[in-house]
This record gives structure tokens, sequence and C-alpha cells, in this order.
């Protein structure tokens, strides 16, 4: 092959050429390399700012107090607040039911704690008095029963007999006369109880109800009855003196 001086030429051209590329392609790559490393260098500048600023907000949350920290509160959600006793009221068909299902019941629906222990001490009081009256009935009914049969396997009555004290024909009437007495005297007093016992019963239920009736009853100042001392003339009265007379006057504010 013989070298001339045109492929010399393009020889040269193209040795220029690619010297050109390549140091356009060095210099290209060493401005992506600076590009890289600059937005390296703000990405951690950033980072480090964030970081700060989050170290910051902790110190800020560490240094409020508890009362400073806000918050939240669901205002959706219904708070139920106390019931307030100094007006509350009662109601009377309720008090009325529940002192008939249980004595005592209503006095402790109106607030009215201190008639418990009248009502429940009379409650206790009758039902001791209907246990005796009726063990003592039976056991004189016993006896009167022991007295007038002929048998003398049942004496029972003689535990009620004083010491040294026997039942003989010429007392065995009067003694008979004795138990059937004491007999229907404890008979008498065990069906008092009872009654008694109910009426404490009803007593309770109406105080119950009339207790809650009167809680809306008003008893303020405005009500009141004042009684003075006055003068009053006398008719037809020609002496003044007997013309007028000392008295008393009412009054009544509602």
């Amino acid at each position: 092959m013989h070298w001339t001086e045109p492929m010399g030429r393009l020889f040269v051209i193209i040795t220029l050429l690619l010297l050109a590329l390549t140091g356009h392609a060095q210099e290209e790559a060493e401005l992506v390399n600076d590009t890289l490393r600059t937005h390296e260098v703000v990405l951690s500048a950033d980072s480090a700012s964030l970081n700060t600023d989050q170290a910051t907000l902790n110190m800020d949350s560490i240094a409020r107090s508890p009362e400073e920290i806000p918050i939240k509160v669901d205002t959706t959600q219904k708070v139920k607040l106390p019931r307030d006793w100094s007006t509350w009221k009662p109601n009377p068909q309720r008090a009325l039911w529940l002192a008939l299902v249980l004595p005592g019941a209503g006095q402790i629906y109106n607030r009215k704690f201190w008639k418990l222990p009248i009502f429940y001490g009379g409650f206790l009081g009758c039902i001791y008095a209907l246990s005796w009256n009726n063990m003592m009935y039976k056991d004189y009914s016993q006896a009167y029963l022991d007295i007038m049969d002929d048998d003398p396997t049942t004496a029972s009555y003689n535990k009620f007999l004083h010491l040294g004290v026997q039942i003989t024909s010429a007392n065995e009437e009067r003694y008979k006369e004795i138990f059937k007495g004491r007999k229907d005297k404890y008979r008498r007093w065990r069906d008092m109880s009872i009654f008694v016992m109910i009426g404490i019963y009803a007593l309770s239920v109406i105080d119950a109800y009339v207790d809650a009736e009167l809680s809306e009853f008003d008893i303020s100042k405005d009500l009141s009855l004042e009684i003075h001392p006055t003068v009053m003339p006398n008719r037809g009265g020609g002496n003044p003196i007997q013309a007028q007379s000392v008295g008393f006057s009412c009054f009544l504010n509602f």
C-alpha cells in the first residue's frame, strides 16, 4: 500500500477528530461527576438540617410541661355530668312502687335515710312480738288441751306451775280458766302483732309517696305566718277605755 498525500491528510483529520471527541467525553464525564458530587453535598446538608430540626423539636417537646402539650378532645362524644342532688326531685309514682315492693325502698329513693331505723326497728319489733306470742300461745294451748283430757300421761301444764304446786281436783277448774285465759291472751297479742306490722308497712308506703309529692312544695321565705299584738276597737263603747281591747292579729304571707 502506497502512502499518498491525500491519505495522510485524511489520517490526520481522523486522528484530530478522535482526539477532540475523546477530550469532549472526558470533559462531559468530569462535569457529570462534579454535578453528582454537588448534589451529594446538598443532600448531606439537607439531611443534617433535618436532623437538627428534629432534635430541636424533640427538645421542645421534652421542655414543655404537661399543661402546654395540646390534647385533642373528641367533642362528638357526650360527656355525662354528675347529678346535682340539690335540685333533684323524686318521682312519687316510682317511690310508691318501690315502697310496695320492698319496705324502706321508697325512703331510700327519696334519700330520707334517717327514716330507715324507724321503720325497720318497727318491723323487727313486730317480728319478735309475733314469734314470742305465737310460741306462748302454742304452749298454753297445749297445756289447756292436756288439762282438759283425762290422760294422766299428758301433763305439759306442769312446767307452768310454781315449785311444789300440784293440780288437784280442788284447784283444777281454776287452772283450766287460767290456761284458757292465757291462751286467748297470747293469741290476741299474736294477731295484734300481725296487724301492727301491716300498719307499719302501710305507713312506710304512704310516707314514701307523700314525701315525694311534697318535695316540690314551696317552703320559701314568702310563705310565713306572723302574729303581732294589736289594739282592736269595740262596738258602741262610750268609755274610751272600754272602747278598745288588746288582742293579736295574724298575717299570712303567700
